[in-house]
């Protein structure tokens, strides 16, 4: 891996507990559906009450939806402004002298998305916990209750790097270039088109690849190997020497294939941030079905 510090095990982390700079970050938030008819694909639940139910020792929770997302748009999660971001972190006690362990419940895609951003934000010394709450319950090790004790407020430093984000302009210009590849981390029935999308239109964006965040991660909730995501990406021609833009259908998924693609080594890395949200509610914006 590129940076082995930016993946930790559950051993690794049971080990740095007692750390005093360690800021340990519940970051799970629950999609549930809306009634039919309701123009929302979905309603964002933070996940507050199952982190009130068991939580890492010592973790505080972190509110996507809630405290870092732009709330001035209809689409869910999309990243704010960076003011509000440094604000939301340092009330959240994360500064310059810190190590952040990001971890979510069911799927890592809530964390990694933290990372995607901490990483926008030029903060490095963030990692993803390997297997999430789900592996360190598994394994029997120790848990707390209650609501989030917190850590002292910091002073969060950014240097932004907007690079790492795409709309959907740089999207559609993509379309058909011989130096970039767009990646759809949704279910290969959503990317053919088979079924109805609760974001709009069904399809995908033209000429994109399909990588399923799903299929990057184990039974178990632990990332597959490197050789394991590097052999996914190389049969859909993802290469280094291209860029790479992912999405899916809020910009949350796509960010377990940016994690890895990262950890490969590739370099030129952008996330679609409005995703299936934005474009298939775009009648000008083209779709493609099998």
């Amino acid at each position: 891996m590129r940076d082995p510090d930016a993946l930790i095990s559950t051993a690794q982390l049971e080990a740095l507990l007692a750390n005093p700079a360690l800021r340990i970050y519940d970051c799970t938030t629950y999609l549930e559906p809306t009634p039919a008819g309701d123009p929302d694909p979905y309603v964002a639940v933070p996940g507050r009450a199952t982190f009130e139910t068991a939580h890492i020792p010592g973790a505080d929770f972190l509110d996507l939806q809630g405290e870092f997302s732009d709330q001035a748009t209809r689409l869910r999660f999309m990243m704010p402004n960076t003011e509000q971001l440094v604000a939301a972190f340092s009330r959240h006690g994360l500064g310059s002298g810190n190590r952040a362990v990001l971890y979510s419940v069911g799927t890592p895609m809530w964390a990694t998305r933290f990372w995607w951003m901490l990483r926008s934000l030029g903060f490095d010394n963030a990692a993803v916990l390997d297997g999430g709450l789900d592996a360190w319950r598994a394994e029997g090790r120790a848990l707390e209750n209650g609501p989030p004790k917190g850590y002292p407020a910091a002073v969060f430093s950014a240097k932004p790097r907007a690079e790492l984000f795409a709309d959907s302009s740089a999207v559609k210009a993509a379309i058909g270039a011989a130096d970039s590849v767009t990646v759809n981390a949704l279910g290969p029935q959503f990317h053919k088109g088979l079924e109805p999308s609760r974001y709009g239109r069904p399809g995908r964006i033209p000429g994109s690849v399909n990588v399923p965040a799903a299929t990057l991660t184990d039974a178990t909730k632990t990332l597959v190997a490197p050789a394991d995501a590097q052999a996914k990406f190389t049969a859909q021609g993802v290469t280094r020497e291209k860029q790479v833009i992912a999405y899916c259908g809020g910009g949350i998924s796509a960010t377990v294939d940016l994690f890895l693609l990262h950890q490969l080594g590739y370099d030129n890395l952008r996330l679609y941030d409005g995703s299936m949200g934005e474009w298939a509610r775009d009648e000008t914006l083209p779709i493609e079905t099998d």
